[in-house]
């Protein structure tokens, strides 16, 4: 019974700061999309009807709908990049007390399904806010709340359960006929999870944000993702810094060894890295990128990054993901029967 009421407690603390976010278009361009997307029908130009009461009057149609929630107190708000993907879009935040703001988009996190919007709040209004918290410590079977706007309709939808998984990988889809996208680190939860909750908290029992709701395999029961809260506060960090988000960049291509490429190659070892420029033009190493300068070479591997090895578990990604640009990074490589180290500073990733 604690349990259970502490997590009506959490439900009541966080739903507050959770908002829808309505994607609209100018009926205009709905009309044009439509005639594009279906060519084969008449053309009916600017005189495809549209039902009336999907127009605003503002003379937009809502075209879809996410979640997000706020971190700060002036307007600062956290979503998946997915969901405000369309750079021709109106994204209209609406708050749990049913208040509408139009929203600027401060960021897009060039890597994670991460964005950053911005609401501004009334003179001398007060907006609720998610407290942060940190998802290194989320542990096995831990307890938590999934908040959103499900499937566009519900607003601030809630279910709980556990953390059933940590460091996912998966190819994820924001729905089945968009392209697949590779997501790594997810936290893996069995509280459920909808497409219209993407973008909205993953919270524990004490009201603190520890995931940003992602991705659900479709066709699967019971398996929703988010990402870790961690990256998000690196991302807020760096706009505050920086105006915007930074992300290191190495400049290499290249594919993570196991056993079986090991054996399918004849390659030296069943880990690490071989850089590979195969599908990118035959470029395993970026021009003027900080492994170009290093000496890094199509066909090293790379075995090691500051002394730990590169695994399928562990890749050159999930490296970058915990450094920054300007961080320099010793690296052990492998090149034609013989073993040497390189060190090389990060660049940003434009």
């Amino acid at each position: 019974m604690k349990e259970k009421s502490k997590i009506i407690d959490t439900i009541q603390e966080v739903m507050p700061a959770v908002v829808s976010i309505a994607i609209s278009k100018d009926l205009k361009e709905v009309q044009k999309e439509i005639s594009r997307e279906l060519p084969f029908l008449p053309n009916f130009g600017d005189h495809l009807q549209i039902p009336q009461e999907m127009v605003d009057a503002h003379g937009r149609v809502k075209i879809g709908g996410g979640s997000g929630f706020i971190v700060r107190e002036d307007g600062i708000i956290l979503t998946n990049k997915h969901v405000i993907m369309d750079s021709a879009a109106k994204y209209t935040v609406i708050t749990n007390q049913n208040k509408e703001y139009e929203s600027k988009i401060l960021a897009r996190d060039p890597i994670n399904d991460i964005a950053i919007l911005k609401i501004d709040p009334q003179a001398g209004e007060k907006l609720p806010k998610v407290k942060l918290g940190n998802s290194s410590d989320l542990e096995l079977g831990q307890t938590v709340v999934a908040i959103g706007n499900a499937l566009g309709l519900f607003k601030n939808t809630v279910s709980s359960g556990i953390i059933s998984g940590l460091s996912r990988s998966i190819s994820a889809q924001a729905d089945p006929s968009a392209p697949p996208q590779e997501m790594r680190g997810l936290i893996q939860t069995d509280a459920a999870i909808n497409p219209g909750n993407s973008g909205g908290p993953l919270v524990n029992i004490f009201g603190e944000a520890v995931g940003i709701n992602a991705a659900i395999v479709f066709g699967a029961q019971n398996i929703g993702f988010a990402i870790p809260i961690n990256s998000s506060v690196r991302d807020l960090s760096d706009l505050k810094k920086f105006g915007h988000i930074r992300r290191p960049l190495l400049g290499i291509r290249y594919v993570t060894i196991d056993e079986n490429l090991k054996a399918k190659m004849k390659l030296p070892f069943d880990y690490g890295a071989l850089v590979n420029g195969e599908g990118f033009d035959g470029h395993g190493v970026v021009p003027k990128s900080p492994a170009d300068k290093a000496g890094i070479k199509e066909g090293d591997i790379v075995l090691e990054c500051n002394n730990e090895k590169i695994t399928k578990e562990k890749t050159i990604q999930d490296f970058l993901e915990e450094l920054g640009a300007g961080d320099e990074i010793k690296l052990k490589i492998h090149r034609k029967g013989k073993n040497m180290e390189e060190r090389l500073t990060l660049s940003e990733r434009k």
